[in-house]
Order: C-alpha cells, then structure tokens, then sequence
C-alpha cells in the first residue's frame, strides 16, 4: 500500500487483483478464511479506492491503515465462504476467530501495514477513547456537583484536552486540508480529523500530559473492550 501520487495506478490495481485472487483461492485450497485474508492484506496496494460506488479510504494521511476496513472490502470477496457470526464479530467486534499473537499478525500483513496500523491505533481509536474517557470524567463531576445537565459536554472535553471546541479545531483542519467548509462530515473525514487531532495534541502538549492522556485512553478502551466482551460472550 502506498500514498505516494506518482505511484504507477495500473500497478496497484494489479496489486489488488492479486490480492484478492489469492484470497479466494488460499480458501479454496483449505485454508481458513482469516489467514488467507490477513495475507491478501499484506498484498493489497491501494491507499483507496472506489468499489460498488462505496468509497475507501484505507490509508489515512499517508500514515495510519483502517485495516477493518480493507477486511470488510476484502471479505465481500468470499462472504460464501465464511460462516455469517465469524465475519461479524470481526468486523463490528473485532474480534478474530483465530487468536493471533503480535508477531503473527505483523509476520501476516507485513511490517509496513503493520506499522501503519499502529499508526491508525493510536491516532484514532486510542484518541477516540480519550475523548470518550473525558466525557465520562465531566459528566462524572457534574453528576457529584448535583447538575440535572449534561449540555456542551463534548465542548468541554475538546477544550480540556485540545484548548478549543470542537468546530474551532474542525474548521481549523478542513482549511489546513483545503477541505470546503460543507457542514456534513463524512465516516473517512471523521477518521482523518481524529488522526489530526492526536498529531495537534503530540505538537501542542508536554510529554507528561501526553503519557497521562494516552494512559487515561487505554484504561479506557480496556474497560469497554472487557464490557463488550461480556455483553456478546
């Protein structure tokens, strides 16, 4: 997968085609579907693309892989082939039907994808939990406070992690981007927005702020996963 613009597009569209012939025959052959798409990962070229007027945008900034996301696409290839409850635990859960270890799972999609998608962990879902996770704190201190209200909390939560609201940062990243200022945001936007929020928060905040807050955010993310886990066991 590359974001480089001169990259030659025949190629990665060759790339892809084989990617997902050697899905759908690595599962013809026996293999079990989760490995056999794990290594058609490791092959897909395209940072996105336009498939079945949905569009995809795997690679965010050039930087952070949706490896999920090029999973669903991928899985579109053989969804006869895998049983319905495996696909949507991994896709909504994320939750893999075969356990994996980290070494495994980098050896599978490569150590370049591997790297991009600690980029996107960290940059976007560890973000989205700290935002989640101080939420949780100002609702929590209204709450003991005796307030029956809850309004302005996700500005408050942006002010109190990043030092503006949350359109001010919005419309901050849309002209960095040369986005137009349309009041819809797409899923992908959202996503790029949040990866550009953890890079203003690593540029504008000390080492021990940023230690605490990605601290707060896993501990968070933790206590969710536990929770979901629960729920859908």
């Amino acid at each position: 997968m590359s974001s480089d613009k001169q990259h030659n597009p025949d190629s990665r569209v060759e790339g892809d085609l084989r990617a997902i012939q050697h899905l759908r025959k690595a599962v013809a052959d026996g293999k079990h579907w989760y490995l056999a798409l794990l290594e058609a990962i490791k092959l897909w070229k395209s940072p996105e693309e336009t498939y079945h007027r949905r569009h995809y945008r795997y690679l965010i900034d050039g930087e952070a892989f949706d490896w999920l996301l090029l999973a669903e696409r991928l899985c579109g290839e053989i969804k006869n082939r895998i049983p319905e409850r495996e696909r949507i635990n991994l896709l909504f859960y994320d939750r893999p039907p075969v356990e994996l270890t980290k070494d495994e799972f980098k050896k599978l999609i490569g150590a370049a994808k591997y790297r991009a998608y600690l980029n996107y962990l960290y940059g976007v879902l560890v973000e989205e939990a700290l935002v989640s996770a101080v939420i949780e704190e100002i609702r929590k201190e209204r709450r003991l406070a005796g307030w029956e209200k809850f309004d302005n909390v996700l500005d408050k939560a942006y002010k109190r992690i990043y030092g503006e609201n949350q359109q001010v940062l919005l419309g901050s990243f849309k002209k960095e981007k040369k986005y137009t200022r349309r009041k819809t945001v797409s899923l992908s936007m959202l996503n790029e927005f949040t990866y550009w929020l953890f890079k203003y928060r690593i540029k504008h905040c000390d080492k021990s702020r940023i230690a605490s807050d990605t601290k707060k955010a896993l501990l968070h993310m933790q206590r969710h996963i536990a929770l979901r886990k629960t729920a859908i066991s």
